[in-house]
């Protein structure tokens, strides 16, 4: 290992001495590793005319590729780094760095030579073992840290002290992180801090920013992700013009944007826009965006009041591959609303996900399910009420999942999904249909449909009678629920390799029609049913029970309201 160290550059080496910070089995996500790099001036944006962050992204694929970072066994967007590297990291790291335990005893003399410092985000932070560290002057990073996968549900204390009176005495605080504490305001001695670049006040509960926020001029990073009490943006964040990153997704409560924002022009992520009313935010602000990447949800589309509006804001869009596009439910400007839509096409060459929520037009624009979207992998239709029909979704060569819900005036699915004979949806791999009112037929044309498909799962859907589905040979998950006994005949005649199957509230599920149905599952190992009262009993004798359950690993009945185990 110690010659793989030496062999990096003197960029990757210091880099990689950074890691140093943060514990053995810390889940690594690689943009937020990389915004602290670029936040620590590690990354020179002079080199080869690319930005911090693509430069930082370039490196981790480096350290990732000499196994200095390994893919975490529990998740794709996560990285781990070995037990050994992780002490080759505090090794090399030396004296300016320290993880810091609250079993350690520091002096003041000790404490001043360090740059960077990370600590355990406990339960309870108390102030006791912070105290000496109002000497640590010289300190640029204070990052509280988890180890494992975090539940929002977790609670975490810090000392009012330690946010109040120890942040105020650490001048040349370049990254502050205190993500997931129960903080419910933030100090303005914070808004004092003159060199800071990042910070992170993600999952805490602040209602609302400082008024002086705009005092932190060199601020390039700003999280309040998923800080479900904020409201409001002060006026002075307009003056954050060194602004790179504002991730403030899972923030239901800001309903609104300051005017001015499309000045920030160094942004690159501004994860959520919400176009205002007469007077308030306009989507024309965004033109002037053009470096935005990532992530984007756009909300409030309904107020956007011309297509040409919507097409100078397109340019943002050319480098986002989540898009999320959102009307308010009480949208009814079906023509206006479908032009809008059509001129927010993002770059089919980016694009990975997508969401349309509360669209209003009676179809879709023709971008949506075009082939060219070929990374594109997720696709959620929610709310669009209007709508009579679906887009040709089944020609997208990489989509893996796809929702459908609420979709109130689809009566029929047949060539919508794919309008060809040629394998359809030839990498779905989930498929959902919720709240689906007024769906009566599911029919195919397609020769090979569904070749991947593992999941299905089919919800309040409570007029469809008439399904037509070939064979789904690779089906293995099957819930339905709030449907007739029809749909469930069909499907598990056309999918008899499932080993998992969950039905509730099935209209019509007879005995007789249950002892046709479980013909086809020789296969299910798990079985569940709930409120399904038509069912007196599931089999026609012990010796049949016996047979079936020799294959079942675990089995869950819920008949009215008793409740079996097997």
């Amino acid at each position: 290992m110690m010659l793989s160290y030496h062999d990096l550059s003197a960029d990757l080496k210091r880099l990689f001495a950074y890691c140093s910070l943060f514990p053995k089995d810390f889940l690594f996500e690689k943009e937020e590793l990389v915004l602290l790099w670029v936040a620590e001036g590690y990354l020179n944006e002079s080199v080869a005319n690319k930005s911090p962050e693509c430069l930082g992204h370039e490196y981790f694929e480096k350290l990732l590729s000499r196994s200095f970072f390994q893919p975490a066994p529990n998740g794709k967007s996560f990285f781990v780094m070995h037990d050994l590297m992780n002490d080759l990291a505090t090794f090399v790291a030396g004296e300016y760095f320290l993880r810091f335990d609250n079993k350690m005893e520091m002096t003041e003399e000790a404490l001043a030579k360090y740059r960077h410092m990370s600590f355990i985000r406990e339960k309870y932070v108390g102030f006791q073992k912070f105290e000496a560290f109002q000497r640590a002057r010289s300190l640029r990073t204070l990052v509280a840290v988890y180890v494992g996968v975090e539940q929002s549900w977790n609670k975490f204390y810090i000392s009012n002290k330690i946010v109040v009176d120890l942040l105020s005495r650490l001048p040349l605080l370049r990254v502050l992180s205190l993500r997931h504490f129960n903080i419910s305001e933030v100090p303005d001695p914070i808004c004092s801090l003159k060199h800071l670049r990042y910070l992170n006040l993600s999952e805490t509960r602040i209602s609302k920013l400082p008024d002086n926020v705009g005092n932190l001029y060199n601020l390039q990073t700003l999280i309040v992700f998923g800080c479900g009490g904020l409201t409001t943006l002060p006026k002075s964040f307009l003056k954050l013009k060194k602004l790179r990153h504002f991730d403030i997704r899972n923030t239901p409560l800001l309903e609104k944007l300051p005017l001015g924002i499309g000045e920030l022009r160094n942004l690159q992520t501004l994860t959520k826009i919400i176009i205002g009313g007469d007077g308030e935010f306009s989507i024309t602000e965004l033109k002037g965006l053009k470096n935005l990447h990532g992530e984007i949800s756009i909300e409030g589309l309904n107020k956007v009041q011309s297509s040409m509006h919507a097409r100078e804001a397109n340019l943002l869009l050319k480098g986002i591959n989540k898009l999320e596009l959102k009307w308010d439910d009480g949208s009814i400007r079906e023509t206006l609303e479908k032009e809008v839509l059509n001129e927010l096409k993002p770059n089919s060459d980016k694009l990975e996900m997508l969401l349309v929520e509360c669209y209003k037009g009676i179809e879709f624009p023709n971008w949506v399910g075009d082939s060219s979207f070929r990374r594109l992998v997720q696709v959620s239709l929610r709310g669009c009420k209007k709508c009579t029909s679906l887009p040709p979704l089944g020609r997208l060569p990489s989509l893996k999942e796809l929702l459908i819900q609420g979709m109130n005036e689809v009566k029929v699915i047949s060539l919508e999904l794919s309008r060809t004979t040629d394998v359809t949806f030839p990498s779905l791999e989930i498929l959902t249909f919720e709240d689906m009112s007024s769906w009566e037929v599911w029919s195919t044309n397609s020769e090979v449909m569904f070749p991947c498909l593992q999941e299905l799962q089919i919800t309040k859907c409570p007029n469809l009678i008439d399904v037509s589905l070939k064979a789904l040979p690779s089906l293995r998950v099957l819930k339905i629920e709030g449907c007739g006994e029809s749909v469930l005949r069909s499907l598990v005649q056309a999918a008899t390799s499932t080993t998992k199957l969950n039905i509730r509230s099935i209209l019509g599920l007879t005995d007789e029609v249950w002892r046709g149905a479980i013909e086809n599952l020789g296969a299910v190992e798990e079985l569940r049913i709930d409120r399904c009262n038509e069912i007196r009993y599931l089999w026609e004798s012990d010796a049949e029970a016996s047979k079936v359950l020799e294959r079942k690993r675990r089995m869950r009945i819920t008949l009215g309201a008793t409740s079996y185990h097997l």
